[in-house]
């Protein structure tokens, strides 16, 4: 090539490493010695160097930099010095370089990759400075031979990007790899213009370390790593590209997916993981057995980071987990959806209780016989400012994870007997109303039941007979210790004891009858079999649920105890309730939940009208 470097710069080759900011230096202008001694020292370095015009010609090179090029100091003379060291491969670096060619008292330093003439490549750190007046000016080209520290240094991140254990690349490796896929220049030249990632964790594999220790416990990992590999290599074979595999800490590794096709590709994918991982192992003479749990992700790039891409596939691998693992599962926008929602009611729950957003709405008991409001339910509700009115299974099970379900039922115990008591002040002529209010077994755990309800009976004046206690079955079969203490106190305090949803769980009828239990109140499934009586109807009632809710009523009543149907919804239902002796009702038949006002209006002689709760 002949001619000056001032032509103009050149496009930048792909394959050429690009000087970054930190490679060009700007100092003061050096002055290297001159005359003879300097020209002496000059030709015998041992560092590679050359003279330079500022044409960007070569004036003279030293025998060490012709050696390195594979050339002779005269035939470099007059040669373009950008051209033999690469200078002009980008443009920034070709911009640094005329700089210091036109004494702008710039210094380049810069790596490049040069190629000797037998063919081996060699790193190389070329350093371009100015040189005085007065040795004519132009500039001194040095190149120093840097391929043994670049070699280290590449060593040494590999180790750094890669498991000591599987060899795999590591997290550090993982998410550099992540945030290069999802940069807009990486996804809109070319490809499909979507990522797809299969994160999975080994199920078992604890068992495996605990028992047989840390070291087979590596070598299973190191065995479940060729796995994912090889399945990994065939998806590369079937589609372009090989996904990414790697270990991102304990027994957690992904497959990342570039310019994935779609959900169908990331689906064949994780089942080809799912059966290489199932497959029995050999490890140390022994034969081993692991399942995963494979959280799958698959989405356009643009608009996605690597942050929420992770977030998407961890939410998704607890999912996997969660419905019985040894299973992938996709990502659902929808569930995730549902998750965050509960995920900002639990975040709020506590500040909602001091803030007051909770009240209280009372479903009637109803007396089979009389049709008389005997009592009422209360049922909490959650003015949330901003998912609106949530009923109970919306946040009860949050409270009761938290342990806010303590204050909030310390709240709703005194709220509704308040409201009974001014009940009872308020019609003085009729038969006072009891108030049952469901408690969930953490709060006989974590709270002192006894004294709360000691305490709020005293404050409100409300009769103990008045106040009824509603505890699912589950919490209440097989209590022992301070759950039946606890039961056996309230009892013995006059407080009513009834069992909420009787006859869904594990029913133990000889305990039964050694808890101080007033109340049963059957399940709404077996009412719901009841259907119609009329014949003209095709609908017809299940006599098997009409046998087992007489068998349980009289079961009750010969303990003692009275029985509270719910989900009363007919008074086809209600007629035969009662003809089989159940004691209240409790259903749409005769209200829905209602503000504590609507109570009042139901109070007296008339009680209820069949079918005023229906829609």
């Amino acid at each position: 090539m002949s001619g000056t470097s001032e032509g103009p710069a050149p496009a930048a080759h792909p394959d050429r490493p690009v000087v970054t900011e930190s490679e060009i230096e700007t100092s003061p202008r050096t002055e290297p010695p001159s005359g003879a001694p300097y020209r002496s020292v000059f030709a015998a370095a041992p560092l590679a160097m050359a003279v330079v015009d500022r044409e960007g010609l070569v004036v003279s090179a030293n025998d060490t930099l012709a050696a390195l090029l594979g050339s002779t100091p005269d035939a470099l003379s007059g040669t373009v010095a950008a051209d033999l060291v690469d200078l002009t491969s980008d443009a920034r670096t070709w911009h640094a370089y005329r700089e210091v060619l036109r004494g702008r008292q710039a210094r380049l330093r810069c790596t490049r990759r040069l190629k000797r003439p037998e063919g081996r490549s060699v790193w190389a750190q070329v350093t371009v400075a100015p040189l005085p007046a007065g040795d004519g000016g132009g500039v001194l080209l040095s190149v120093a031979d840097v391929s043994a520290r670049h070699e280290l240094q590449a060593r040494l991140r590999h180790l750094q990007m890669h498991d000591p254990v599987t060899r795999l690349p590591n997290r550090t490796l993982f998410f550099e790899r992540l945030s290069a896929a999802l940069e807009a220049e990486s996804y809109e030249q070319s490809g499909t213009g979507r990522i797809g990632l299969c994160y999975l964790d080994l199920d078992g594999f604890k068992a495996v370390n605990d028992t047989l220790g840390h070291r087979v416990g590596d070598r299973l990992l190191a065995a479940v790593a060729e796995r994912l590999t090889r399945c990994a290599d065939e998806a590369g074979h079937a589609r372009a590209g090989t996904p990414l595999v790697a270990r991102l800490g304990g027994d957690e590794f992904a497959l990342l997916v570039e310019d994935s096709t779609g959900t169908e590709q990331l689906a064949d994918l994780a089942e080809s993981v799912l059966r290489a991982v199932q497959a029995p192992f050999d490890i140390s003479g022994q034969r081993l057995s692991v399942s995963a749990s494979i959280g799958v992700v698959e989405r356009h790039a643009a608009g996605t980071s690597p942050t929420a891409l992770m977030q998407a596939a961890d939410t998704t691998l607890y999912w996997a987990k969660a419905d019985g693992k040894a299973r992938w599962t996709l990502f659902d926008p929808e569930r995730n959806a549902h998750r965050i929602t509960r995920q900002a009611l639990a975040s709020t729950l506590r500040p909602a209780i001091e803030r007051g957003e909770f009240t209280l709405e009372y479903q009637p008991l109803v007396g089979m016989e009389d049709d008389r409001v005997h009592g009422v339910e209360a049922l909490v509700r959650w003015n949330h400012p901003q998912f609106g009115v949530l009923t109970p299974n919306r946040f009860i099970g949050l409270a009761e994870e938290d342990g806010s379900i303590v204050p909030l039922g310390r709240w709703v115990l005194r709220t509704a007997c308040r409201q009974a008591r001014r009940w009872q002040v308020d019609h003085p002529g009729e038969p006072p109303i009891f108030v049952s209010v469901n408690v969930a077994v953490r709060q006989v755990w974590d709270s002192d039941l006894v004294a709360d309800v000691a305490e709020t009976l005293a404050e409100t004046g409300l009769a103990p007979h008045l106040l009824q206690l509603e505890l699912t079955e589950s919490a209440v079969m097989g209590s022992a210790g301070r759950p039946l203490q606890t039961l056996q106190a309230l009892s013995d305090m006059g407080v009513r004891i009834a069992i909420d949803d009787f006859g869904t769980g594990y029913s133990n009828l000889a305990y039964l009858s050694r808890l101080p239990v007033s109340v049963l109140k059957l399940d709404g499934s077996f009412v719901r079999g009841f259907q119609y009586e009329d014949r003209d109807t095709a609908a017809q009632p299940n006599p098997a649920d009409e046998v087992i809710v007489e068998a349980m009523i009289q079961l009750a009543h010969r303990l003692g105890l009275t029985v509270t149907a719910e989900c009363v919804e007919t008074s086809a239902q209600a007629t035969r309730l009662r003809r089989i002796g159940c004691d209240t009702g409790q259903g749409w038949l005769y209200s829905r939940p209602v503000p504590p006002d609507r109570i009042s209006g139901l109070l007296g002689p008339s009680g209820v009208q069949a079918g005023c709760g229906k829609p």
